[in-house]
């Protein structure tokens, strides 16, 4: 597994105005992280074609990798509007080829926690499974894996997520696998990402504290599906078992990458240097008791 950091973890700095994209990949080149992930939440890269190679030519110039291109979407929508939004995605895919990227994350789509029922999942699996594979079909055409994620509610669980991999059943297509987003749905992150670690192609490394609780607890803090509170913590620092679970990841197949992707309140650049230096601490101690 190779250790980098998500632009996301980053966000509060963007979203102030105080640092670009440009800014936080010579940022995250500094950590000694080994590639960066880009989630462009402030710019749509679609609009902006210089940025997209100013981002190629700053990954060149520090030699940093990009792991991931990750965008917002929505599959729930119905005749026109999801024929714009399939074309939308498409266009992406053009960008994160551009990019020279080998991973691209899009969205099933968000739903409340009133209407994330299994029913309604059972009911919209043919046209996400339809759409997810026309988009792989177009992906095809280029050196480049689309995922989806574990997020949103409505495909935060394993089940669900290994439903429509296993349905869309392309080579192309696979796992952006958040471990800690299982708890949005009360799920054992650490069962679930046995069950869907074949699957992943990318990885987020991310925490929570997790209250059982059905009282709101204030500042950070959200519901999950079955209302207990959860606030995202520096990575390392929650509940989630993460040494265990980068345990399994070492003894896996897998060799692709992964991201630290923080979303907590405290400061995004103390938390992410630390979640860096003690991922990569974890990392080693399994790598040594696996020799």
């Amino acid at each position: 597994m190779k250790l980098g950091i998500s632009s996301y973890s980053l966000q509060q700095e963007m979203n102030q105005g105080s640092m670009s994209m440009l800014d936080v990949m010579d940022w995250v080149k500094q950590q000694g992280a080994s590639h960066v992930e880009i989630v462009p939440l402030h710019v749509d890269l679609l609009d902006t074609p210089s940025l997209v190679h100013d981002i190629k030519e700053q990954a060149k110039a520090l030699n940093l990798a990009l792991s991931n291109y990750a965008i917002g979407s929505n599959l729930l929508q119905q005749g026109d509007d999801l024929r714009k939004e399939l074309d939308r995605i498409k266009a992406h895919v053009d960008i994160a080829h551009a990019l020279g990227v080998k991973n691209m994350r899009f969205d099933v789509g968000f739903l409340s926690k009133e209407e994330s029922t299994i029913i309604r999942f059972n009911k919209e699996l043919p046209k996400i499974v339809s759409a997810c594979q026309e988009i792989a079909d177009y992906a095809k055409r280029y050196p480049l894996t689309v995922t989806i994620e574990n997020h949103g509610y409505f495909v935060q669980h394993s089940d669900r997520i290994i439903t429509i991999l296993n349905q869309v059943n392309r080579d192309n297509f696979k796992l952006t696998l958040d471990v800690g987003n299982f708890l949005c749905a009360d799920e054992s992150p650490l069962l679930a990402v046995k069950k869907c670690l074949p699957y992943a192609s990318m990885i987020h490394l991310k925490d929570f504290y997790y209250r059982e609780t059905g009282v709101a607890l204030g500042e950070g803090f959200f519901e999950t599906i079955n209302n207990n509170q959860l606030r995202g913590a520096v990575t390392g620092h929650g509940d989630i078992p993460l040494r265990t679970i980068i345990g399994e990841i070492v003894a896996s197949d897998y060799d692709g990458d992964v991201s630290i992707e923080f979303e907590g309140i405290e400061p995004c650049l103390m938390a992410t240097q630390t979640a860096l230096k003690l991922m990569t601490t974890y990392q080693q101690l399994e790598e040594r008791s696996c020799e």
